[in-house]
């Protein structure tokens, strides 16, 4: 499978990433895919495709991450008259014809700007904890009684 296309402008490779602003017309026009992460988020946390497309168009990019060809964008869903409630919606642009909608849930902390590693324990669904290591030395560890 090839890595993501590069364009070559003198001697300095520059890979290509979109913006948002790039990317709503494909979203407008219903050149969109819905990830079965993104439905199955939007089952159990009661938003609709509507309030996703509607996210996306108000929304501003927290994180662009060109290797991968993705962004999480933030969005809200407004239900009036005063309640917004954010919405976080992971991007792939990976395909020049249509935008790929892989996730989209209720964020914990709406402005906190995830890692990577982070990001990619947010959006597992098995259940599983993160391994967690301890830095110290092994005399200082907690006593697990």
């Amino acid at each position: 499978m090839p890595g993501p296309r590069l364009r070559q402008r003198g001697w300095v490779c520059v890979r290509k990433f979109r913006r948002l602003t790039d990317l709503l017309p494909h979203l407008r026009e219903g050149r969109y895919r819905l990830g079965p992460h993104a439905v199955k988020h939007m089952l159990q946390e009661g938003f609709t495709e509507l309030d996703v497309l509607r996210a996306l168009e108000w929304g501003r990019e927290l994180a662009i991450y060109p290797e991968d060809q993705r962004m999480l964008v933030l969005g809200y869903m407004v239900f009036p008259p005063r309640l917004k409630l954010p919405l976080h919606v992971v991007l792939e642009y990976a395909t020049p014809r249509h935008v790929d909608i892989v996730t989209a849930f209720i964020p914990k902390e709406p402005y906190r700007v995830y890692s990577r590693a982070r990001l990619a324990a947010i959006l597992r669904f098995d259940g599983a904890l993160e391994e967690v290591r301890w830095n110290r030395p092994k005399e200082a560890y907690p006593a697990w009684d």
